[in-house]
């Protein structure tokens, strides 16, 4: 997890029931099946309640790109709904940098959200009346900057998203991709400390995607934002990722870095996400690493890095059969692989 100290988003046992007498209904279940979530949701679903998120705990470090993803109904938009405190959570803790926001204020949560948190959804939500920088400014207007500090602001992020020169468009004279940034922009122009993303790129074309998908990855190579981004799309979750939770019926069944998902499913659900992912262009070496002491020191060192595909890693070290070095970024050896477990991680499982 990215970042130390305090994280930027803790959720702790939340739960979301939709239904009359919610809570109650909950804490009922809970008492009768004690504690056991599996068996409380039952009981819940039985009394025409719908558990829509069980139990669910995970934390977001500071800077951190934490991806949510699952089918749909599987929970993943409602526990971002819940940390935003778009909706309420029926039952457990959500802290943002420290902060219990279910005990935050109408004020204070009217505060956070326009100081310190940033919002994009899938559907871009941008007024056709105003142009792209009007569009932009308008959350800063909201805070109460002069329109010269709303100006400059507004054009230090329509640069960022790469929109110089359509300062003055309208919503319906830019394509799907273009909006999807002026809502990015939007979003930022605040300067967020976390970053909440609702499948913002899956209403776009393929090739547009991928492209935003890109400038995403840059912009936040740059900011660091603490971010929650929400998909249903294993190669853009491994794309985007430092780390992913994947949800099933409402609970989080495996958290874990891209090559963990990839190459340690926690269960049959999670291993079909991955069965067609191409392992050895998102699995890296590091995954596979030994500790350096177990390095038989061989003739031949093919230059690997940790960071390193294993597509590109075993391409380099077929010919080898020993255990060859791994370096750091400073070309420091920092533990070895055996090309056989490269092969062996590239294996493609039957279906």
């Amino acid at each position: 997890m990215t970042g130390t100290g305090v994280p930027a988003i803790a959720c702790r046992n939340v739960w979301q029931v939709f239904g009359p007498n919610a809570r109650k209904a909950l804490d009922r279940a809970l008492e009768r099946s004690g504690g056991d979530v599996d068996s409380a949701a039952r009981s819940l679903q039985q009394s025409g309640l719908i558990p829509a998120v069980r139990d669910a705990s995970f934390e977001v470090g500071k800077g951190e790109l934490f991806v949510v993803m699952g089918l749909s109904g599987s929970g993943k938009s409602t526990i971002l709904r819940c940390i935003a405190r778009l909706i309420e959570a029926t039952s457990g803790e959500i802290a943002l940098d420290g902060e219990d926001i279910a005990r935050a204020s109408k004020q204070r949560l009217t505060q956070l959200r326009r100081e310190k948190m940033g919002m994009v959804f899938q559907h871009f939500g941008l007024f056709p009346h105003m142009t792209v920088a009007e569009n932009v400014a308008y959350p800063l207007k909201v805070q109460g900057l002069d329109r010269a500090r709303r100006r400059a602001r507004a054009q230090e992020v329509i640069s960022l998203v790469g929109l110089e020169g359509r300062e003055g468009a309208f919503p319906r004279e830019l394509s799907g991709g273009q909006r999807q940034r002026v809502g990015i922009a939007r979003s930022l122009a605040v300067n967020p400390d976390i970053w909440f993303l609702d499948e913002p790129f899956s209403a776009l074309d393929p090739l547009i995607r991928r492209q935003l998908q890109d400038e995403f990855l840059r912009i936040q190579g740059s900011l660091k934002k603490s971010i929650i981004f929400i998909t249903h799309d294993i190669a853009e979750a491994l794309k985007l990722a430092d780390r992913i939770a994947i949800m099933r019926d409402g609970r989080i069944v495996q958290i874990g870095a891209p090559a963990d998902i990839v190459l340690r499913p926690a269960d049959d659900y999670v291993r079909a996400f991955s069965r067609d992912v191409a392992k050895g262009r998102h699995a890296r070496v590091a995954s596979v690493m030994q500790p350096v002491a177990q390095l038989a020191p061989g003739p031949d060192d093919p230059g690997l890095r940790a960071d390193m595909t294993l597509d590109a890693a075993l391409a380099r070290c077929m010919a080898l059969y020993q255990p060859v070095p791994v370096h750091d970024g400073q070309g420091r050896v920092i533990g070895a692989v055996n090309p056989a477990d490269l092969a062996a991680a590239l294996q493609v499982e039957e279906p």
